[in-house]
């Protein structure tokens, strides 16, 4: 009998960050299966993927981003770096570009046992099939985000639906009550048109076309939508996550003098002496949020009395003339990269007042932290009714118009921020979310169901020869 070689992946990211982190993370957990990992990205972007995974055995191969190229300015190679998110279409056409290096430096590689691309990087499964290998594509939303998406565009439930936030229902889903507000604009439209939808529709075939999509969710979690999207949508669905969960025990393990010394850290542990539970506030990297809305939330914050931590970005202050000074005693306001992972983790914070980005959501519900959700951009206003309504993990501040794409007011902050760190909903929330979070860890443990379906997944990409070999 010949010997079966060991699986190669290779691993090619969008290039923004959270789409990035998790495959990062899906790297770390096939490296621990003894599978071989290729990740392709561009020179800008391999210094931080080198620094995150600290493992010199994943290669990390570098191809040029396209020069010149209409609406993205020189250098930018990520979409934190784009000017606007007005020309983030742009700039995934962009990508496309760089189809040709891609497959000329995949024939130098050990041959490729399947391809793990970004759904973005559709280009991608025109290469597979020219190497003749599986594609996965990697989608980093929800399955009830990318369920619910995928039915708007079928069934068209939202043409019932005369105004913007007039709710309607999914035939399959009749529980959930929508509005085209949910959906990021102009999939929500009555005719839906623009850069977003043609761009979209051109993946689509590509994803119909592939092996599966790898989906950064644990079955426990979302059930019934990953049901749904298996028995009649397609392609199969491999629920792997929550992948933040990967390099946890690795990390737990090491002691970070460097760590102790950080200003946050320090605080948060002044915090938990005092017995003063905390809120950790932060809206991602890529949200754009007008200067009046950052006031008011500000203004809810301080009137809530509550400690808080927020993690922002040194131009949302320049809208806050003297908020800091206010509340310095029971409020610090961070300005730089913090590790998200680990200040949910800390024992002082008690809630987590979120843009309701996926990874987020996943992140707070490893922590056992319940959320608070005021949504902004992206599939995020149905992470928000998830976080809510499906799984019941978190509270949401609603906007004064009842539009969920209306101005939130300072005194709704106020009274949802209340709530969620002192009241009885909270008190129902924070229960709901320990009891997913478990869920969560068991999904991930030797046995539970994102473990054995990731050695399904591998076992599908090498043609269900076995080669697994765990540790």
């Amino acid at each position: 009998m010949g010997t079966v070689p060991s699986p190669h992946f290779v691993i090619f990211p969008f290039m923004s960050h959270g789409h990035t982190i998790p495959l990062l993370h899906l790297a770390t957990l096939l490296r621990h299966r003894f599978v071989a990992v290729t990740i392709f990205t561009t020179p800008a972007n391999a210094p931080s993927i080198r620094d995150f995974l600290q493992d010199e055995t994943i290669s990390i191969i570098e191809l040029p981003f396209p020069k010149d190229v209409d609406g993205i300015p020189p250098g930018v190679e990520n979409t934190e770096k784009l000017p606007s998110m007005s020309s983030f279409y742009q700039f995934a056409r962009a990508a496309k570009l760089m189809q040709p290096l891609f497959e000329q430096a995949l024939l130098g590689l050990q041959p490729a046992t399947c391809i793990i691309s970004d759904a973005f990087l559709g280009w991608t499964q025109q290469s597979a099939e020219k190497f003749g290998i599986p594609r996965y594509f990697f989608f980093g939303m929800s399955i009830f985000a990318t369920t619910l998406y995928q039915i708007l565009g079928i069934e068209r439930p939202q043409a019932r639906a005369i105004s913007p936030d007039e709710p309607f229902v999914f035939s399959t889903f009749p529980w959930l009550k929508l509005t085209r507000n949910d959906f990021e604009p102009p999939f929500g439209d009555l005719e839906p048109k623009g850069p977003a939808v043609d761009f979209m529709l051109e993946q689509g075939s590509s994803l119909a076309n592939s092996r599966g999509m790898i989906t950064n969710s644990f079955y426990e979690l979302e059930p019934r939508f990953a049901d749904y999207w298996n028995q009649h949508l397609g392609p199969k669905s491999w629920c792997v996550g929550p992948l933040c969960l990967a390099k946890l025990p690795m990390t737990a393990q090491l002691s970070q003098p460097d760590k102790k010394y950080e200003t946050w850290m320090q605080w948060l542990n002044s915090k938990l002496a005092d017995r003063q539970p905390v809120l950790y506030v932060a809206f991602g990297t890529q949200a754009e949020i007008s200067p009046e809305q950052i006031q008011e939330i500000a203004r809810g914050l301080e009137l809530s009395n509550t400690s808080f931590l927020w993690v922002t970005r040194p131009k949302v202050l320049e809208h806050l003339e003297g908020f800091e000074e206010r509340v310095k005693d029971r409020a610090l306001i961070v300005k730089e990269w913090v590790d998200q992972c680990e200040v949910l983790r800390h024992k002082s914070i008690r809630g987590f007042l979120s843009h309701c980005g996926w990874n987020s959501v996943l992140e707070s519900i490893c922590a056992k932290v319940p959320i608070l959700a005021l949504p902004l951009m992206a599939e995020q206003h149905l992470n928000a009714q998830f976080v809510v309504e499906e799984s019941g993990v978190g509270l949401r501040i609603m906007p004064r118009n009842g539009s969920t794409r209306g101005f939130v007011e300072a005194e709704e902050v106020e009274k949802m921020v209340r709530e969620l760190m002192e009241g009885e909903k909270g008190k129902r929330v924070r229960k709901k979310v320990k009891e997913m979070g478990e869920n969560a860890w068991e999904a991930m443990k030797e046995g539970g169901s994102s473990w054995s379906t990731l050695c399904l997944l591998i076992d599908d990409a090498c043609g269900g020869k076995q080669v697994l070999i765990d540790v």
